[in-house]
């Protein structure tokens, strides 16, 4: 079971929890179970796969376009690599 739930996606911490959550079935409140914590998951799962998607592409594009040398690549203006995107990103990010 707890293996199964790992290959779902969810991790030690959130099995222990729905195991506890199954043993305390009185007065458990709908937004703990199983149900919900599936439907999260299933968004988390969700957005990551959109993410990969974009990665995919951009890096099908990459190939394409035969890029072989980042600093040569991030130099050409038709460079299909996000690389000022991904800088403000990590610039974002860096001061969160």
């Amino acid at each position: 079971m707890i293996k199964t739930a790992q290959l779902l996606g969810f991790t030690l911490n959130e099995v222990a929890d729905l195991l506890d959550v199954g043993r305390h079935r009185h007065g458990r409140r709908s937004d703990t179970g199983l149900r919900a914590r599936a439907r999260d998951k299933l968004a988390e799962v969700e957005a990551r796969l959109a993410d990969l998607i974009v990665v995919r592409d951009t890096l099908r594009a990459a190939i394409s376009a035969g890029c072989d040398d980042l600093v040569t690549c991030a130099g050409n203006s038709c460079c299909p690599l996000p690389f000022v995107e991904l800088g403000e990103r990590n610039d974002v990010a860096d001061h969160c």
